[in-house]
């Protein structure tokens, strides 16, 4: 059966009434991505062309890029993120917990939820042995953490076709890597289901600065008008909105203060809560086990 197959197609207007806590209409999570990338390898991503257009390694320049990120631009979103008491979600690489001890602990003193994202930042598609890394990276945050994570982003979104059986072999109930819909769908795996959470390529700090090379103000815009037609459409129906970050990215010096507007425009909404990966999921579960029994 192919990966489609596995996730048949529904319509949004198909979907039944589902009912947010509290009478909200729009559940919107923040995906704080921490990664590491390691100098000896191609970068994942880059922002300085090669000189001569010729890769040479180390890469210094794009490697220093994102380090900037784990080294200032995370405190500057964990301060806007704290200071508002947003439950934020950690998509944090396995090794992280290792290699940038004083950003997992603080994001574990927060109470954040930390979510697989991979052991290092690289595709599934080029893992020797993708089982040992999925393995490795929920090991390594069960030690840290004390809990086992229950959800996942793959590195770039990347999967094989193996990936999502792996990841429910190892504990996982919950992944962001198909970005389908506004609302969870349940897939079936030989270990039991797996639930997509609505994650996003577009209210995404990667997708609106380092690829489309918008200006600083744009993730707000976009953000913005994203969350406006959720909202409104959540008073028909139960919404899930995605904002993902980067600390390379939007916790730089001339982005921080529109990712903040942002965070202010979602605060300022009654109707809207926030919550994290698996606290959407458990939610979306109950809501079709309510639906299911009449």
């Amino acid at each position: 059966m192919s990966l489609t197959d596995r996730i048949p197609y529904q319509a949004i207007v198909d979907r039944p009434r589902l009912q947010l806590p509290n009478g909200k209409r729009l559940a919107v999570w923040l995906i704080l991505n921490v990664e590491e990338w390691r100098i000896e390898n191609p970068m994942p991503r880059t922002v300085l062309p090669p000189p001569m257009g010729q890769p040479l390694l180390p890469d210094v320049p794009n490697w220093s890029w994102h380090e900037y990120g784990m080294r200032s631009g995370f405190w500057r979103q964990w301060k806007a993120l704290t200071d508002r008491k947003i439950p934020a979600t950690l998509a944090i690489n396995g090794h992280v917990c290792a290699a940038y001890p004083r950003v997992a602990q603080a994001a574990l003193d927060a109470g954040w939820e930390f979510m697989g994202h991979g052991f290092l930042q690289g595709p599934m598609h080029k893992l020797s042995d993708q089982e040992g890394a999925i393995r490795d990276a929920v090991e390594m945050i069960t030690k840290f953490t004390g809990k086992a994570p229950r959800s996942w982003e793959s590195p770039g979104l990347t999967e094989t076709a193996e990936t999502l059986d792996l990841l429910r072999k190892y504990g996982i109930e919950y992944v962001a890597d198909w970005v389908i819909d506004d609302l969870p769908q349940d897939v079936d795996t030989p270990h039991g289901q797996i639930t997509t959470i609505p994650y996003t390529v577009e209210t995404n700090d990667i997708t609106v600065h380092a690829l489309q090379g918008h200006v600083s103000e744009e993730f707000l815009i976009r953000g913005r008008d994203q969350f406006d037609r959720l909202y409104a459409e959540g008073g028909e129906n139960a919404r899930v909105m995605a904002i993902s970050i980067h600390p390379y990215i939007t916790g730089v010096p001339h982005r921080i203060k529109y990712l903040e507007a942002l965070l202010d425009h979602v605060g300022a909404h009654d109707g809207a809560v926030w919550m994290t990966a698996s606290e959407i999921g458990d939610w979306y579960r109950g809501e079709m086990s309510r639906i299911a029994k009449g």
